[in-house]
C-alpha cells in the first residue's frame, strides 16, 4: 500500500470513528496561535480592570488574587478566559505571534525592557494595565515617559 493510500485509509478510519462515537466529526483544527476575538479582549480587560489596586509583589504565587507580579497578573487574567499562558514574562513573550506597536489591539500583550522582564495587556488608546511596585495594578502609558524609552515589543495571543 503506498503512503498516499495509507494516509487517506487513515483518515478515512479515523472520521468514521468519530462519527460512529460522537456524531460529529472535526476536521479542521483551530490554529495554535489564533488571535483572540475583540469580545474576549473587551472581557480580558474588564477582568484584569477589577484587579486595579491589588498589590505589586514579586515573584507571586499563581494560585492568589492577593496579590501579583507582573506575569502572574497576565497569566491569571487571560487564564479567566480559557487562554493559558506560561508562567513568566520571558516565557509568555514566545508565545502568539508578534504584533508591530503601530498595530497594536486591546488584548494584545506588550514587553518591556530588553531581555524581557516585564508584561501587561494592552487596553487601547495608547496605554496598558499591569503591575509593579506601588500603586500595584494600574494602567500607565506606552507613548510617554518611561514606558515608551523601555517599551520593547507585543504579541498577540
Amino acid at each position: 500500500m503506498t503512503k498516499n493510500k495509507f494516509g487517506k485509509l487513515m483518515m478515512s478510519v479515523t472520521v468514521s470513528f468519530s462519527l460512529l462515537m460522537g456524531g460529529t466529526a472535526v476536521l479542521q483544527a483551530k490554529p495554535a496561535h489564533a488571535a483572540i476575538s475583540s469580545s474576549k479582549a473587551s472581557a480580558v480587560i474588564a477582568s484584569a480592570k477589577k484587579y486595579m489596586g491589588t498589590p505589586y509583589k514579586f515573584d507571586a504565587s499563581t494560585s492568589t488574587t492577593r496579590v501579583f507580579d507582573c506575569s502572574s497578573f497576565t497569566k491569571r487574567v487571560f487564564g479567566m478566559h480559557g487562554v493559558t499562558l506560561p508562567r513568566s514574562s520571558h516565557a509568555q513573550s514566545k508565545v502568539g505571534k508578534y504584533v508591530s506597536k503601530s498595530n497594536l489591539k486591546p488584548g494584545d500583550l506588550v514587553f518591556f525592557y530588553s531581555p524581557v522582564h516585564h508584561v501587561g495587556i494592552y487596553i487601547g488608546g495608547g496605554k496598558v494595565i499591569h503591575t509593579y511596585g506601588k500603586p500595584g495594578v494600574t494602567i500607565s502609558t506606552i507613548n510617554s515617559g518611561w514606558w515608551k524609552s523601555h517599551y520593547a515589543f507585543a504579541r498577540r495571543v
